[in-house]
């Protein structure tokens, strides 16, 4: 049965009319949007104790405390306004009046677009609640980029998913995939990415994280997930921006491990040939969800249980997995450009190579436009592919760049990309560890 949405008047109204849900707001960065959703929905000082925004760094800063790398819309900073909101709630709020009231702080601190239009908007956003009338506390943190064109769009969908999460948490906390799917509720298609999902407290011990971030990229809020070795999820961004990185893609329900002999090769070429070193270099081992999304445009339980066991076997590697829905490279080397990172290097096997450039997998009369649309794609920023070869067994031959087939009209640009180092033969390798095709 498909579950009801419900206008955010109304949710915001719902929220206000129960007795029991009381709370502040604190929001930084694109004015009090959501406080503003609950004021015009009637009955808000049933919810209400407090709104506030402190948009002068001295105030922020003498509230909450400064942050030592200078980021006002940061994780941390948001961790440290629920932790301060909900504490002057515990701390200032007794008495009869209060004793049968679950408690909630709401933050956020987001940047919107600015005057020029040259930042990038994004937020972080957050809700430290009571499940239970004095129970402990569970907290639900979420990183959005605000994809609108429009300073006033971005605004209200910001307005729009604060009353989404309030709401979630009082009302959807029983299945997590509804609480996820319903923080876009009423929002437009291409408005908002969500790239992160954090839920922690008693409420939430049997969630794992792991899935909930590969739903989101299921249900198509996000591109991608990245989880470090201890299997934790970190925002992409934090993690990436300006780092050295180089990626090896593997393909869902792939039954082995990946080649680790030739992409430690390729990372230790990709260092040698940039300068990165390893405090500033950002190996991730890729496992691919986008051929599955496109194949059967509905992933199931059983697909997120699968990808969390990939990932987790890969995690026990030692290796950060980023899992992701981009089928093409040029489509990865995109999204990770957005990070500004110094140096990409995608680790790819001769024989995908041998497909791009051979003019028989595609339309004839589409394949050059279609060719150019993937180089300009794929090498636009400091991109290089480090490509290992296979053995041709028929021939008994071992294939590289230098004696890979290629189309005639695909010829000279390939020529171009090998002689000006956009693709890089693998050197120093065991043919031992060449795989067979």
């Amino acid at each position: 049965m498909a579950r009801e949405i419900f206008e955010t008047k109304r949710k915001a109204l719902k929220i206000n009319l129960n007795p029991e849900i009381y709370g502040t707001f604190a929001e930084i960065g694109a004015g009090q949007e959501v406080a503003r959703n609950f004021f015009n929905a009637g009955a808000a000082s049933g919810t209400i104790a407090k709104t506030m925004s402190a948009y002068d760094m001295a105030f922020s800063d003498a509230i909450y405390g400064e942050e030592e790398d200078g980021r006002y819309v940061s994780r941390t900073r948001l961790k440290k306004m629920l932790s301060h909101e909900f504490n002057l709630l515990t701390q200032r709020l007794h008495g009869d009046k209060y004793c049968n009231k679950k408690f909630f702080a709401f933050a956020d601190t987001v940047t919107t677009l600015n005057f020029t239009k040259t930042n990038e908007p994004h937020g972080w956003i957050g809700l430290r609640f009571q499940h239970e009338v004095g129970g402990p506390t569970n907290d639900i943190i979420v990183h959005v980029r605000l994809l609108d064109s429009d300073n006033q769009l971005q605004q209200k969908v910001l307005g729009i998913i604060g009353v989404n999460l309030l709401f979630a948490a009082y009302y959807y906390t029983e299945n997590v995939q509804t609480l996820i799917e319903s923080l876009v509720d009423n929002l437009s298609v291409g408005s908002v990415e969500i790239d992160l999902v954090k839920l922690n407290g008693p409420l939430f011990e049997n969630v794992s994280q792991r899935l909930i971030n590969l739903y989101l990229i299921a249900k198509g809020f996000a591109k991608a997930a990245i989880f470090q070795p201890d299997g934790k999820a970190v925002q992409i961004k934090d993690y990436l921006y300006k780092k050295n990185i180089i990626l090896l893609r593997t393909k869902y329900r792939q039954k082995s491990l990946p080649n680790f002999d030739l992409f430690n090769l390729a990372v230790e070429q990709f260092k040698k040939n940039t300068g990165a070193t390893d405090n500033d270099t950002i190996v991730l081992i890729e496992v691919l969800m986008g051929n599955v999304l496109e194949d059967t445009h509905e992933i199931t339980d059983e697909d997120l249980q699968e990808f969390a066991s990939r990932a987790d076997e890969l995690c026990a590697t030692g290796n950060n997995i980023i899992v992701s829905n981009f089928r093409r490279n040029n489509h990865l080397a995109e999204f990770i450009s957005n990070f500004k990172p110094k140096n990409i290097g995608i680790a790819t096997n001769v024989y995908n190579l041998k497909n791009i450039f051979n003019s028989d997998n595609y339309n004839k009369e589409l394949y050059t436009n279609e060719l150019l649309s993937y180089i300009s794609g794929m090498f636009n920023k400091n991109v290089k592919l480090y490509a290992y070869p296979y053995l041709l067994k028929k021939e008994n031959k071992i294939i590289t760049t230098q004696n890979m087939p290629v189309s005639e009209e695909a010829k000279p640009l390939f020529e171009f990309l090998i002689k000006n180092g956009y693709i890089i033969d693998i050197e120093n390798y065991d043919e031992k560890f060449v795989k067979t095709v």
